[in-house]
């Protein structure tokens, strides 16, 4: 019983029986549903729902989160956030007039002003490798290297896989972590790293932009703390934890400067800010897209409960006028996705086994054609099969 215990909580079981007669695997599966995301903590559909009836950040917050105060607390702390990982190689340039990017040996404090190793001036292209076990730009190679870029208001681009991206605040530091680059950005909660969290329309009602900056500032506070080994950092800047893209979201034309003044709002003074509390500590304010029609706790997504999380109505996840791509959806998934979801060699069939009071799906069987069976969790199984939510049914599938 104690291993099925623990086979549970970490959200996979794994069953034997005999093999299926002529069982055929299908080629892609189907499904049907509403929400997108996890459906766990605040939606931000019904942030804005409520945003436009007239609600304010704090009752909106309160809303969504159990047994919390909005408050202002000391958020002064510098965060590391990841903005590329396993990385062989990348670059950085800047073009503005007179500015140049610096380069230190060692993790430099964001305080200390040591004399560079070397100075790259401005639209000259720097390329950082790996040498060994040290990072390597030149002739210049270190364990680890900060970062700098010169004058106020130089922006800094970063050329890695994808496209380019801007930044304007804090450093970056590179290191070699598992044989390939981790490169973070460090820079201050209270403001930098604020102005570049793009999680909502800077379009929407400044009560729901309130509202976000006060759940993103209060998830970055919860994690700060010795930085993760696998990626040196605090945060990845996608949405895994939370989506940070630099100089990009107040750069937006014209709406981009209500984003950054959202977010001052919610700064009390210099030093402190609007932060979601529970016993006197910041929560991990988690939040999605919407949900399919009630929020879900984290022990109903994930199997580990937090005592500020639950379950309540959020319609706006449902009416098509307010949510208009996910309200209702159809999406599939390609046999070679769902097998892999499960970590089995095919999948013949998919049985929902429970959901919770949310209507999210808890557990999700699989079978194979060699009768092997799996349980996942069904947000663990929303993710790896990339549809978008845990509020879902089985639709056919298709041979």
């Amino acid at each position: 019983m104690k291993k099925i215990a623990a086979a549970l909580f970490s959200g996979v079981l794994f069953f034997s029986q005999f093999p299926i007669a002529q069982a055929q695997a299908p080629v892609s599966f189907a499904f049907t549903g509403s929400g997108y995301g996890h459906g766990v903590g605040m939606s931000q559909i019904g942030a804005k729902a409520r945003a436009v009836a007239g609600e304010s950040a704090t009752a909106i917050l309160t809303y969504y989160y159990k047994d919390v105060v909005v408050a202002p607390v000391v958020d002064t702390h510098t965060i590391r956030v990841n903005i590329g990982t396993a990385l062989k190689s990348f670059s950085v340039s800047t073009t503005q007039l007179n500015s140049k990017i610096d380069v230190f040996i060692g993790d430099i404090p964001p305080t200390a002003t040591p004399v560079p190793a070397l100075t790259i001036p401005q639209q000259t292209m720097a390329s950082f490798v790996i040498q060994g076990k040290s990072v390597a730009i030149g002739a210049v190679n270190g364990k680890i290297l900060t970062v700098r870029w010169g004058a106020p208001n130089t922006i800094l681009t970063f050329f890695g896989p994808g496209n380019p991206v801007r930044y304007k605040y804090g450093q970056i530091q590179v290191k070699v972590v598992g044989g390939a680059l981790e490169v973070t950005n460090s820079l201050s909660i209270h403001d930098e790293y604020l102005w570049g969290i793009s999680e909502v329309s800077s379009a929407w009602p400044a009560a729901v932009l309130e509202a976000q900056a006060i759940a993103a500032r209060s998830y970055a506070l919860a994690k700060i703390g010795t930085p993760r080994s696998a990626c040196d950092c605090n945060v990845y800047s996608h949405i895994g934890d939370q989506n940070f893209v630099g100089f990009s979201k107040e750069a937006e034309p014209k709406i981009g400067k209500l984003w950054k003044a959202a977010v001052r709002r919610t700064n009390i003074d210099t030093s402190t800010s609007l932060v979601i509390l529970n016993q006197g500590k910041p929560i991990q304010a988690y939040y999605s897209s919407s949900s399919g029609g009630a929020t879900q706790t984290t022990f109903d997504a994930w199997g580990q409960a937090t005592p500020y999380t639950q379950s309540v109505a959020d319609p706006a996840g449902l009416d098509p006028k307010l949510n208009p791509r996910f309200a209702q959806w159809r999406a599939s998934a390609t046999q070679e996705i769902v097998a892999k979801a499960f970590l089995l060699a095919d999948i013949v069939t998919l049985e929902i086994i429970s959901r919770n009071s949310a209507g999210a799906v808890t557990y999700i069987k699989g079978t194979s054609s060699n009768g092997s069976t799996k349980l996942l969790r069904g947000d663990t199984f929303r993710s790896r099969a990339k549809i978008p939510s845990p509020y879902f049914n089985l639709a056919q599938s298709f041979s």
